[in-house]
């Protein structure tokens, strides 16, 4: 079944949010009821920089038109591209700059409809955080995605409220806000100080002590604004000063971290959040006690503006690097895909090289994070940022997206499949570890693509997705039928939910048969999804990992344990019921922390005697997280439910592992029950059957189909089968109907 980032990912709940903080209060619009339930759910408990979340919810944009005009408190919009009609969204965005003059909200667009995307202009133009596709939005993603603007929020009202106290203070230096470089900001404060006191622009200079980001020397001030004769100085060290005076001046100001107010010239000091600088003004007499008055309250100012100036560059670097590794952000690198893009684009008549688009998930990362350490886990990603910089030349820009992602774009030569599986043969150093490297990797070739870049990162992610549920492929290239198929499975995530809420959803029953003696020994509880015609909406193996992956397993879950136990139940009162029923949970099931209350529950209301319920769980589960797994079986165990293994065979657990497991039953796959016959696959089978008895499991077969497999199985003292030779899956009055023709 094909399969992509759905909307929403569920990780395990946070704890509740501490009292007393004030909440981020964020607006949603959208038209898609389903989209607000998923938005809720993913933020249920969130806490973004340390606060809590107020979701107001709006379904178009006359509703949020309405709810604007009286309330406006609204730190960040998560709004819908596509409502009333196509340009329903941006309108929206238009009246909310404009109208509204809600500047310091920030807005990030989400659309489902692929090719709505706005055009870069447009989301310059009315200051759009991000754009977003709904099928690319994880749960991680949109928690990333909202810090960032939340952040980004924050930041800009704190600038805001500074510069409006600032203004009140020297009214002259006001357009200094709008300086964010610092050769820029120094040419503002000559600018206003030669206006301000009526002093030639050549008479000043101005310094600033280096920083290593900007390849200098955090113990050298540099000269970065300068007039007249000394303007030949700028970007040379103070030291190189060829006027004695001045640099004798400046030093002593920056000596005494003050300011130095002389005969026939005046340095103002600048200091603000480490940061250092001086200025140097000529003149041919003493400032008069007003002037100097009047300069030492604009330096003041200037200091305060000196450390916004640091803050804004700091910001506009945080904006396109990523602080842990150094490498480009998301951000960055959607501007580096544009820039290939549109070069194709310019290329397309055969100059310049193809290029590509690759992702690459670090398989297992929060495994290792989670068991050696976050400064393992952070220096194991350096070292794979460091390695993947290292691999390729400067044609290549590399990028980490969010937490264990990263993104390449280049020449195909250099990213192509082959050499991208080459990555990283030997492991990394991480610190005293040296640690294996596996990615699952998405590739999209650029040539021949049409739309904007977001669209070809759009279509890398799903190939990504694809790849990231592999159990073989480590790489997957896009093909053009993933988009279809992702806009399919978004509705059937909708018809889904729908589902479950209506109860459409059913439990059937396959029976399982003792192979001696043919008694009913027991029944697998299996759903079912019917179309109400006859047929089926979709298979289990769709729309179960499905409902894992859009948090509606818990719910979908117990229900199938209380059915099940109902419906058991009913069966007592007739001749020949079984003496148990088998249920199947899943992984998110475990990690919720909620499957043992749920169990207890179930066993508790319908008094089902001991060895009744049994939990079927499959082999990968069992390994993906097995002291999770083994402790909580543990424990349902000694409460009286069984515990059976299912698909042993087809993953990758140890006999080691096995071995911890708690199980009372271990399930021959159908894979290898339909290879009896076969020299090897009687070989597995009978290895599987005695293991079995080695370990005092019972051994149920799965899928037989034959007369010849189910004998074969009984030679081998196999206990239980269950298959198409004895019955199909069937709703609960069809299982009465048959148990009543086998009296």
């Amino acid at each position: 079944m094909p399969d992509e980032d759905q909307l929403f990912l569920i990780d395990s709940p946070q704890d509740d949010a501490p009292a007393g903080l004030t909440p981020w209060r964020v607006l949603v619009v959208d038209d898609d009821e389903e989209v607000h339930r998923a938005t809720d759910y993913a933020f249920r408990r969130a806490l973004v920089l340390g606060r809590p979340m107020v979701l107001v919810h709006t379904y178009s944009g006359a509703e949020t038109r309405a709810l604007l005009a009286h309330d406006r408190d609204f730190a960040l919009v998560l709004l819908d591209v596509v409502m009333e009609d196509a340009q329903a969204g941006l309108d929206l965005v238009a009246f909310i700059r404009n109208d509204c003059q809600m500047q310091a909200t920030r807005i990030i667009l989400r659309t489902g409809q692929p090719g709505s995307a706005p055009e870069l202009p447009i989301i310059e133009a009315y200051d759009i955080n991000d754009y977003r596709t709904k099928s690319e939005l994880t749960q991680t993603r949109l928690i990333t995605a909202v810090t960032a603007a939340l952040r980004s929020f924050d930041q800009i009202r704190m600038i805001a409220e500074s510069r409006r106290g600032l203004e009140l203070i020297v009214r002259s230096s006001a357009d200094l806000m709008e300086r964010h470089a610092m050769l820029s900001f120094a040419e503002g404060v000559l600018t206003q100080l030669a206006a301000l006191l009526g002093l030639p622009r050549d008479g000043l200079v101005c310094v600033h002590r280096g920083e290593e980001k900007r390849g200098e020397r955090p113990d050298t001030f540099y000269v970065i604004s300068a007039g007249g004769q000394l303007a030949d100085y700028l970007s040379c060290t103070l030291d190189k000063l060829a006027d004695a005076a001045v640099r004798a001046a400046v030093t002593e100001a920056l000596r005494q971290r003050q300011h130095q107010f002389g005969a026939s010239s005046t340095v103002l000091y600048l200091s603000a959040e480490g940061h250092e600088a001086a200025v140097y003004m000529l003149a041919h007499e003493p400032l008069a006690p007003l002037d100097r008055q009047l300069v030492e309250v604009f330096a003041t100012n200037l200091s305060a503006y000196f450390g916004n100036v640091h803050l804004i560059g700091e910001l506009n670097r945080l904006a396109f690097l990523d602080g842990l590794t150094g490498l480009g952000n998301r951000v960055q690198f959607v501007k580096d895909v544009e820039a290939q893009v549109e070069g194709q684009s310019a290329e397309a008549g055969g100059q310049g090289s193809p290029q590509a688009l690759l992702l690459l998930d670090v398989k297992r990362f929060s495994e290792l994070n989670n068991g050696l350490g976050h400064d393992v886990g952070n220096a194991y990603l350096n070292a794979i940022a460091q390695g993947l910089r290292a691999s390729f030349s400067a044609e290549t820009r590399v990028a980490r997206l969010s937490g264990d992602v990263f993104g390449l774009v280049g020449p195909v030569a250099e990213l192509g499949p082959e050499q991208s599986r080459l990555l990283f043969e030997s492991g990394v150093q991480a610190g005293e570890h040296r640690l294996p490297v596996a990615f699952a990797a998405g590739y999209y070739a650029l040539q021949g693509h049409q739309g904007p870049g977001l669209a070809a990162l759009r279509r890398a992610n799903i190939a990504l997705a694809r790849a990231r549920l592999s159990a073989q492929a480590q790489l997957v290239v896009f093909d053009p039928t993933m988009e279809t198929q992702t806009a399919g499975r978004l509705a059937l995530l909708r018809a889904l939910r729908a589902a479950i809420q209506a109860q459409h959803l059913e439990v059937w029953y396959q029976p399982q048969l003792a192979l001696q003696d043919g008694r009913l020994v027991g029944l697998e509880a299996l759903m079912r999804w019917p179309d109400g015609a006859g047929g089926m909406v979709a298979t289990p193996d769709v729309f179960v990992p499905l409902a894992e992956q859009a948090g509606l397993i818990g719910e979908l879950g117990l229900w199938v344990l209380h059915r099940a136990a109902e419906d058991w139940l009913q069966l007592q009162g007739l001749r020949g019921a079984p003496p148990r029923i088998s249920v199947n949970v899943s992984l998110p099931q475990f990690r919720s922390g909620e499957l043992q209350s749920q169990v207890t529950e179930v066993l508790a209301r319908h008094a089902l005697p001991a060895g009744t319920l049994e939990l079927e769980i499959t082999e990968s589960i069992a390994m993906d997280d097995p002291a999770l797994v083994v402790s909580t079986l543990t424990t349902l165990r000694a409460q009286g439910a069984r515990v059976a293994l299912d698909d042993f065979g087809t993953g990758y657990s140890s006999l080691s592992q096995l071995r911890t497991l708690p199980i009372d039953v271990l399930k021959i796959d159908r894979a290898f029950v339909s290879q009896i016959g076969d020299r090897h696959g009687d070989a597995f089978v009978e290895t599987v059957v005695a293991l079995g008895q080695r370990i005092g499991a019972e051994i149920v077969a799965e899928g037989v189909e034959t007369a010849a497999q189910a004998e074969f199985l009984r030679a081998q003292a196999c206990h239980t089968a269950q298959g198409w030779l004895y019955a199909k899956a069937m709703p609960l009055a069809e299982l009465k109907a048959w148990m009543a023709t086998r009296i």
